[in-house]
């Protein structure tokens, strides 16, 4: 907002033509026209020059990195691998320990030779352990791995792309 008399204002029609105005100031028939500021308003100092504008970019031909979609499918896939490997173990314990307090008589139940059922499925938590270690290298061979990779070497072509454009002075 400013007054009708602003002197900086750039569509004020009185305002004085200046060094470092670009826009002419309109004639009026009244006024005298003067070659600088400082004779009409002595106080006013001097209006300094526009800053250069910043260079502009080019944007490159291969996006970022950090935007790329196969970081967000390896965040997925690690997910997964994380979360099924989990519920492999923990899901067959918490099993076992449900079982063990709201179903005694199965688990003091004989199955094979005087073996109880709650002592089979106490060892059987070992394998279902290696199960489940088994199944978290499995899936980290066959899907989150490859992908590391390929966003590893990715990552290397783009680092060298960069040093190349900083090493020719671009």
């Amino acid at each position: 907002m400013s007054s009708p008399y602003d002197p900086y204002d750039p569509r004020n029609p009185y305002r004085p033509q200046d060094q470092y105005s670009s826009t002419p100031t309109p004639s009026h028939p009244s006024r005298p026209q003067t070659s600088s500021a400082s004779a009409t308003y002595p106080w006013r100092p001097p209006i300094p020059p526009e800053p250069p504008a910043p260079p502009r970019h080019r944007t490159p031909d291969h996006p970022p990195l950090g935007h790329h979609s196969d970081l967000r499918i390896l965040r997925t896939a690690y997910r997964w691998q994380r979360r099924v490997a989990t519920l492999t173990a923990l899901g067959y314990f918490t099993l076992f320990l449900i079982l063990s307090a709201f179903a005694p008589g199965f688990m003091t139940s004989t199955l094979a030779d005087g073996l109880p059922a709650g002592l089979l499925l106490a060892l059987l938590q070992l394998p279902v352990t290696c199960l489940a270690i088994w199944l978290y290298e499995y899936t980290a061979g066959r899907y989150v791995d490859p992908l590391a990779d390929r966003i590893r070497k990715e990552a290397e072509v783009d680092a060298k792309r960069e040093a190349g454009k900083r090493g020719t002075g671009r």
